[in-house]
């Protein structure tokens, strides 16, 4: 969302000329409207209410963001995460373990991509048996006010150098077809949400080899995972309510 509505910087940032009145239009329309970002350094709640302070007529409800995803990942598959994100997104995380750390998770952190923060999280992962590193994003870098600034995927590039690994990296969205099978046929999982053009017949027939989740919203304030298997792979059904 950042660089399609607002531009980030000092402050809020700034919305883009024209944005605001775009998404008016658009809510006011018969269009079913969910935002995706890549935030990572904000949790969702402080991230829509920068928003709102900007202009936009967005809900909480309304926006997917890939922390949610990746502590519904995390529980999923019992780990215990060591963080390098940003101090804002830390909220995300309340509801994990982390104590003796079994994984990495790094998401944009700004100033906290130190030296002594990227080497513990090296040391984290060579002291594995099986080290996971989970990244929040892979982008290379983002604009803001006063120019462009190094993205998460550089350091996560440094880490899967360093350790010898690959990082796990998340899509979701809310086709099955585009959004899932499109992340499946570059190697990376699809999340999948029971929201928008989501149907259920479609979840029927497998896209590829490969395990993904199905979250009945992306409100994922408390959820209860059951393992199903499908034709051809596995899925993993969430059931997900507001808290």
């Amino acid at each position: 969302m950042c660089g399609v509505l607002y531009d980030s910087g000092e402050g809020d940032g700034v919305a883009i000329l024209g944005s605001i009145e775009a998404v008016k239009k658009l809510k006011a329309s018969d269009l079913q409207l969910r935002f995706c970002t890549n935030e990572t350094q904000a949790a969702r709640e402080k991230f829509v209410a920068k928003l709102q302070r900007l202009g936009f007529d967005i809900l909480v409800s309304e926006v997917f963001s890939p922390a949610p995803a990746a502590v519904a990942v995390l529980r999923e598959r019992g780990l215990r995460p060591h963080l390098l994100v940003y101090d804002g997104l830390l909220p995300e995380f309340d509801s994990v373990d982390k104590t003796n750390p079994n994984c990495v998770v790094i998401g944009d952190a700004a100033e906290k991509f130190t030296y002594q923060n990227l080497n513990d999280a090296f040391r984290v992962l060579t002291g594995l048996e099986k080290p996971v590193l989970f990244s929040l994003g892979q982008g290379k870098y983002y604009k803001e006010t006063d120019g462009l600034k190094l993205d998460v995927g550089a350091y996560m590039k440094a880490l899967e150098y360093a350790c010898d690994l690959k990082a796990e990296v998340l899509m979701i969205g809310d086709d099955l077809v585009n959004d899932v099978g499109g992340a499946q046929n570059c190697g990376m999982k699809g999340v999948q949400v029971r929201t928008g053009k989501y149907r259920h017949l479609l979840v029927s027939y497998s896209l590829n080899g490969y395990d993904n989740a199905v979250f009945r919203s992306f409100c994922l304030d408390r959820m209860k995972a059951d393992g199903k298997s499908m034709t051809g792979h596995h899925r993993l059904e969430m059931d997900v309510s507001e808290a």
